[in-house]
C-alpha cells in the first residue's frame, strides 16, 4: 500500500487531437460526441460527456486527456449524479473524489441527470433493463450559459455543485426523471430507496458525502486489486495500491498494474496491452496518461518503510511488436523501431507525441513485445 500527496500541478500536454466544433444553440447536447468544441454566447467550450458516474465506464479520462489544456475558454465535462439501468442493470452513484480530479485539473464539472431513455431488448433474459438514456438539455444548456459569464476558478464552481442544496435538488430531478421512465417504458428499475439513501448521506453534511463515496472508491479499488482484467499483460512487479491526498481534500483510490523496486527506487508502471493491434488503443493510452499527470506530480510518495524516491513510467505492450523502445528517445531510433515494425503513418504520429509528452514531463514510456 502506498501513500502520496500533490501539492502543485503542472502538466506540458503533446499529443493533440482536432475537437470538431459546434453551436449549442441548435443542437441537442446529446447528438454531440463524446468530446468536442461548443460556441455558446461567443464564447468556446471543450466539453466532454461521461456515460456514467463510474469513473471506469467507457473511458472519460480519455476523453477528459483530449479536452485538456485546449484553446478554449473554459473546459467542461458533464457527469451523470446516478445512473440507473433498471433492475438487471447496474446503478452507479458520483464520487466525491471525481468532482475533486476535475478540480485539480481545472475543469468544470457539469452533475446532471437523465430525463429519457429505451427499453433494453438484446437480452430477453433481462427485460428490466434500459439504454441510450439522454441528459436533460435544456437543464445543462442553461448550466452551459451560466459558465459563460462565470469568472472564478472550476474549484469553485465545483464546491458549489457539491453544495448540499444542489445536490438535493438534482436527486428529486433524477427521482421525478427516473420514476417517468418506469412508467413510460414499464421496466422495473432499481428500489429508488437506494436514491433516498445516497440523499440522506447527502443531506447530512460535505463530510459525510465523502466518506459515503469513499468507502464505495476503495471498494471499487479492492475489486479492481484482485482482479486481472483480460487486456492487460502480464505483469512484471506488484500490483499495489495507491491513495493520493491533494491539497482540496481530495482522496484518490487507484491500483498500481505494477511496482518495480531497484536501487531503492519505486517505479511506478501503468500498464496497457494489446493482442492484435501494434500499439493499444488511443483511448487506453490516454487513460494511462491522465493517470501518470496524478503520479507526475506526486510530492511525497511513502510506504511502510517511510518516504520512498521513486519514477513514473507508462508501459505499452503488444505481442506483435517485434522490437522494443523506451521513450524519450532519438529521431534515428525511433524511425528504426517505427520501420522494424510496420507503423503507419496514425501509429507515427503517435509515437512521436508521447516521445515529446514523456521527454517535456519527464518521465518514460516502454513499448514492449511480450509473448
Amino acid at each position: 500500500m502506498l501513500l502520496a500527496k500533490i501539492q502543485n500541478f503542472s502538466y506540458q500536454k503533446q499529443w493533440r487531437e482536432n475537437l470538431e466544433i459546434f453551436d449549442i444553440s441548435q443542437t441537442n447536447i446529446n447528438d454531440l460526441p463524446s468530446k468536442c468544441l461548443i460556441t455558446i454566447n461567443n464564447k468556446t467550450f471543450a466539453i466532454s460527456k461521461w456515460v456514467s458516474p463510474k469513473r471506469t465506464r467507457s473511458y472519460p479520462y480519455a476523453r477528459v486527456y483530449d479536452t485538456f489544456d485546449c484553446s478554449a475558454t473554459k473546459i467542461v465535462t458533464i457527469i451523470p449524479l446516478i445512473k440507473d439501468e433498471g433492475k438487471d442493470g447496474d446503478m452507479d452513484y458520483l464520487q466525491w473524489d471525481s468532482v475533486s480530479l476535475m478540480s485539480l485539473l481545472n475543469i468544470y464539472v457539469i452533475i446532471s441527470y437523465y430525463e429519457s431513455a429505451e427499453t433494453n431488448t438484446r437480452n430477453p433474459n433481462k427485460l428490466n433493463k434500459i439504454t441510450h438514456q439522454r441528459f436533460g438539455n435544456d437543464y445543462i444548456t442553461k448550466q452551459l450559459s451560466e459558465l459563460t459569464n462565470y469568472h472564478q476558478s472550476a474549484l469553485h464552481w465545483n464546491l458549489n455543485q457539491l453544495s448540499k442544496e444542489n445536490l438535493l435538488s438534482k436527486i428529486t430531478l433524477v427521482k421525478n426523471a427516473y420514476q417517468h421512465i418506469s412508467k413510460i417504458l414499464k421496466v422495473q428499475l432499481h428500489n429508488p430507496n437506494n436514491i433516498d439513501k445516497f440523499a440522506t448521506n447527502l443531506s447530512k453534511n460535505r463530510e459525510s458525502f465523502m466518506r459515503y463515496s469513499r468507502q464505495k472508491a476503495q471498494n471499487a479499488q479492492n475489486r479492481e486489486f484482485l482482479t486481472l482484467q483480460p487486456k492487460e499483460s502480464i505483469g512484471i512487479g506488484e500490483k499495489t495500491k495507491i491513495t493520493i491526498e491533494n491539497y482540496l481534500g481530495g482522496y484518490y483510490f487507484f491500483t498500481i498494474d505494477d511496482v518495480i523496486e531497484k536501487d531503492n527506487i519505486l517505479y511506478l508502471i501503468e500498464s496497457k496491452h494489446s493482442r492484435d493491434s501494434i500499439l493499444p488503443s488511443s483511448d487506453d493510452i490516454k487513460d494511462g496518461l491522465l493517470k501518470l499527470m496524478l503520479y507526475h506530480n506526486l510530492s511525497i510518495l511513502q510506504d511502510s518503510i517511510g518516504k520512498r524516491e521513486f519514477r513514473v513510467i507508462l508501459r505499452l505492450t503488444s505481442t506483435t511488436l517485434k522490437s522494443s523502445i523506451t521513450l524519450p528517445n532519438t529521431a534515428q531510433n525511433r524511425e528504426t523501431f517505427m520501420k522494424n515494425n510496420n507503423f503507419n503513418e496514425k501509429q507515427k504520429s503517435i509515437l512521436h507525441s508521447l516521445n515529446l509528452e514523456s521527454q517535456k514531463n519527464n518521465f518514460t514510456i516502454w513499448l514492449e513485445n511480450i509473448q
